[in-house]
């Protein structure tokens, strides 16, 4: 267990490393955060704009520039942002709690949600349930996130006036977010869990459970769940990182200040350090949830693990 713990270690640090590598390439191809600086405060020289340039650290090379945030990050210290001073870091620490929050209980609700459902159409296959159940998950999986966002707020909102339409300052303001995105991820959990349950039932050992005098409870969710788990594992794994890149929309719809929003207003005003000390650790966030997902594997099946 410890060569495969750390197999996939190295693994994730290369991949945090690429990606950080790139990011860092990429987003210094959108403009000049120097005459962004110096937009709307009257004209200025060429100078000028090589004296902020120096004053932000943005006249050294670019692999001196890439390894002084590398050496910050592993430190804990992603810069300061272009625009007031702001310490980066601080700006993380505040709007992560916010997006892992809302990610998790989005997740937490797919997944109570569309386990009973996927369970009860592989039972009722092809009759009116199933149908229905999967008809619906259809419906679902047609809907684009930001269009269910603003269908949300009109109804619930505007029209019944039963939850605030943004913002995150109480409990409340949770909901539709969080229901939106969760709404759209069990469109999809269904049809997994449906089709893993089907194959699953036919199987001798289910049988052997049922002849045994087992509860149908029992035999579902003991049994023939716990043999669909690795299918399951693996789409919540991958649903987890699209569910970070997803958010962006979702945060911007609602007003919630999260790590979306942050990325969205760094990437309007071109603050480098802002935006990569994000994308930094979304895609940590993103390797470590991968991680999560193969070290369970191993606990969940041993020959993963010894292979």
């Amino acid at each position: 267990m410890a060569g495969f713990l750390v197999k996939r270690i190295l693994q994730a640090v290369f991949v945090v490393l690429v990606v950080t590598l790139l990011v860092a390439w990429a987003i210094r191809l959108s403009g000049d955060p120097a005459i962004m600086l110096t937009q709307g405060a009257g004209s200025f020289t060429e100078q000028d704009l090589q004296n902020i340039r120096k004053a932000l650290g943005l006249d050294q090379p670019f692999t001196v520039q890439y390894l002084q945030f590398i050496t910050g990050v592993v430190t804990g210290d992603f810069g300061k942002s272009f625009f007031g001073g702001t310490s980066v870091g601080s700006l993380i620490a505040h709007a992560l709690p916010l997006t892992l929050l809302l990610a998790l209980t989005s997740l937490a609700l797919a997944v109570a949600m569309s386990i009973p459902l996927g369970i009860h159409a592989a039972v009722n296959r092809g009759k009116a349930a199933d149908t229905g159940i999967r008809i619906l998950s259809l419906v679902g999986l047609s809907f684009p996130n930001f269009w269910l966002a603003i269908m949300m707020v009109l109804t619930f909102s505007i029209t019944l006036g039963w939850l605030p339409p943004s913002g995150a300052e109480e409990p409340a303001n949770i909901v539709m977010p969080a229901l939106t995105m969760g709404v759209i991820l069990t469109a999809t959990n269904v049809r997994l869990v449906r089709t893993s349950m089907l194959e699953t039932l036919s199987a001798q050992y289910i049988m052997v459970a049922r002849s045994k005098g087992l509860k149908e409870r029992v035999v579902l969710y003991k049994h023939a769940l716990r043999n669909c788990a690795i299918p399951l594992i693996t789409y919540i794994g991958l649903q987890f990182g699209g569910l970070i890149g997803g958010i962006v929309v979702i945060e911007r719809v609602f007003n919630w200040p999260g790590m979306g929003s942050l990325a969205f207003d760094a990437v309007a005003a071109r603050d480098y350090p802002v935006l990569q000390g994000v994308i930094t650790v979304l895609a940590l966030l993103i390797v470590a949830a991968n991680l999560l997902v193969d070290i369970v594997y191993g606990l969940v099946d041993p020959r993963i693990r010894t292979e």
